[in-house]
């Protein structure tokens, strides 16, 4: 029974503390997210992704650090305590929502490596300047340029995209790529599916999911932008040139990618064209004074975040304060 009473209180709590999390964090954003109109888009994804990946990194460091420690401390290996219905059910809630994270995340990793593994066999070696990982060219009936995998992404570009765009249009466009593969975008993107998907019953981050995609595509708009105002109207070309020969109706298959016109719709694409337009007007400049206490904004809550943890971890007193926490918590769901 101790053992089992562990593990259904572990699970319990990552689900509290992560939807909590995600439910205060989600509101932060709807209350202030407009207080970082004024900053750079990646400014503003590197802030979302914080935002949107920090509940799972509390929940996972308060179980990690607090309560499996205290538990084992405090908890009588011989406990006549058991696991009621209530907390039962929390426990297959959160144990249901991590073994979904956890096949999705396999299934995407597979789906991902049969499309590059085809695309590699019937694709066409080509050199793309700028640009350090190998590039492809295929036959796709969507009028793609897509960056695919993880950990060794390869370019694709779809044969038709060459005849219709420009040399200059397609030097814009794999500036853009770039700004996501510097970005490391792919790897950012399944790691939010997985925080979205261990959720199963708290949809709150999904506004953040969103906002994170939109400023991600500006990210690398602006990316391309910074190296020159032709440039950032060459990529406006590109966009309008490949969003009026797209198939009715079709969209790529991208289990693990991001690719140029990114996950917008038509007015999406519209509103990235205007900022374009608006970024090869203005004077770019490559930062501002501002940018480091940008990122320290990103970076100081997990950080302090760990700190304060690791630090409580280390105190008996505050761990035997949690052990009577959790045995309210226990008494509460009989």
């Amino acid at each position: 029974m101790f053992e089992l009473l562990g593990l259904a209180l572990l699970l319990a709590a990552l689900l509290t503390f992560n939807s909590l999390a995600s439910l205060a964090l989600a509101g932060l954003w709807r209350a202030g997210g407009k207080l970082t109109s004024g900053w750079t888009a990646a400014s503003r994804a590197r802030l979302l992704f914080s935002l949107r990946t920090l509940p799972a990194l509390l929940a996972f460091l308060s179980v990690a650090l607090l309560l499996i420690p205290s538990y084992l401390a405090y908890e009588p290996r011989h406990t006549s305590e058991g696991v009621s219905f209530k907390l039962a059910l929390l426990a297959l809630v959160s144990a249901t929502g991590i073994a979904v994270s956890l096949y999705r995340g396999l299934a995407t990793h597979r789906a991902t490596t049969r499309l590059m593994a085809d695309w590699l066999r019937e694709g066409k070696p080509i050199q793309v300047a700028d640009i350090e990982i190998e590039a492809y060219q295929i036959e796709h009936t969507f009028p793609l340029i897509a960056i695919v995998g993880f950990l060794r992404p390869r370019l694709f570009i779809a044969s038709q995209v060459l005849k219709l765009l420009g040399p200059e249009e397609i030097a814009a466009a794999v500036a853009h790529e770039n700004g996501h593969l510097t970005a490391r975008d792919n790897l950012k993107r399944g790691l939010l599916q997985a925080c979205r998907d261990a959720l199963l019953i708290i949809p709150s981050g999904r506004g953040l999911d969103q906002a994170w995609s939109e400023a991600s595509e500006e990210a690398a708009d602006e990316n391309a932008a910074r190296q020159g105002n032709s440039v950032a109207l060459d990529l406006a070309s590109a966009l309008v040139k490949i969003a009026r020969n797209i198939p009715q109706g079709t969209r790529p298959t991208m289990p693990a990618g991001v690719f140029l016109l990114g996950d917008e719709e038509t007015k999406g694409i519209k509103s990235r064209v205007r900022r374009l337009l608006a970024l090869a007007a203005a004077d770019q400049r490559a930062g501002s004074r501002y940018d480091a206490f940008k990122k320290l904004l990103v970076w100081i809550p997990p950080a302090m975040l760990l700190a304060s943890l690791t630090l409580s971890a280390t105190s008996p007193m505050l761990l035997s304060r949690v052990h009577l926490v959790l045995e309210q918590v226990v008494s509460a769901l009989r």
